[in-house]
């Protein structure tokens, strides 16, 4: 077998230049992979095509490195359908929060690891949309809170090396969000920011249009939620609400920032259900 550099000089040199450069996501990630032999990346189960990164996956499939879709906060779904997860093999469906199905991730992980052709320590690289739970996976995994976590959208800032067991170590990394999707002024693209949790209810430039794009596919669900009959119409919503939650200003008109944010953080931090 050909001889290959010892894990630590190896991965540590990697993971210092990468610490030493400006933050750069895309070129981070572009270089977990080139570390990584097997590659996990965590989507969300409630939106699963929005949550992958197809321009990644086929890096990782250039490169032939092994990958597992991991998909996470399954305690937020009734149930997933049958054609969706066909196209994904392999993958694992878990909810870090719940710990439910991670055993069988980490063994999954295991059988991986033993078929990677090294005598080396088996890097495992974890990527994913921001705020797809992929430190809250990690820290499932190794049954202990050692990668931080936040349900704020690009907590993660740098990359978290962990040790899973003696042969293999975890690789957190930044979230990312494929730059076709990116944007600061598109208000349909912000909309997908929020609801997949990328962009934080706090930092959400204008919470009253984000919400009217994000209700316009998902109204029954707030409706439901809030047992408030708006249909599609976020206004119907921000008012009745507001005046629930007594979330007014002067006046008594309602504080439709406030309540806006209100209905995003909810969304957000899970407590709204599909």
């Amino acid at each position: 077998m050909k001889p290959r550099y010892s894990f630590s000089s190896r991965h540590n040199r990697k993971t210092e230049k990468i610490r030493k450069q400006k933050p750069n996501f895309p070129k981070q990630l572009e270089q977990v992979i080139d570390i990584a032999d097997i590659v996990l990346e965590v989507l969300d189960a409630r939106f699963i095509s929005e949550t992958r990164n197809r321009e990644v996956e086929n890096a990782i499939k250039d490169k032939s490195k092994k990958l597992i879709r991991v998909l996470n906060k399954s305690d937020l779904v009734k149930k997933i359908p049958q054609y969706k997860l066909t196209k994904l093999i392999p993958y694992a469906i878990v909810s870090a929060k719940t710990k439910n199905s991670i055993g069988r991730l980490r063994d999954k992980i295991k059988e991986f690891s033993s078929k990677v052709n090294t005598d080396d320590k088996v890097t495992v690289g974890v990527i994913g949309y921001p705020n797809s739970g992929k430190s809250s996976v990690i820290n499932a995994l190794l049954g202990k809170s050692k990668a931080s976590t936040s349900h704020q959208s690009g907590h993660t800032k740098g990359l978290q090396k962990l040790k899973l067991s003696e042969h293999i170590m975890l690789l957190d990394s930044p979230g990312v969000i494929p730059q076709e999707e990116y944007s600061t002024t598109d208000s349909s693209k912000m909309a997908q920011h929020a609801k997949l949790g990328a962009k934080s209810y706090e930092k959400v430039k204008d919470p009253e249009i984000v919400l009217g794009d994000l209700i316009k596919v998902l109204g029954d669900v707030f409706e439901k939620h809030y047992k408030i009959k708006a249909g599609k119409n976020s206004e119907i919503l921000i008012e009745e609400l507001g005046k629930k939650k007594n979330f007014v200003k002067q006046k008594g008109l309602v504080d439709e920032d406030r309540t806006a944010r209100f209905i995003l953080k909810e969304w957000q931090t899970g407590k709204i259900k599909i």
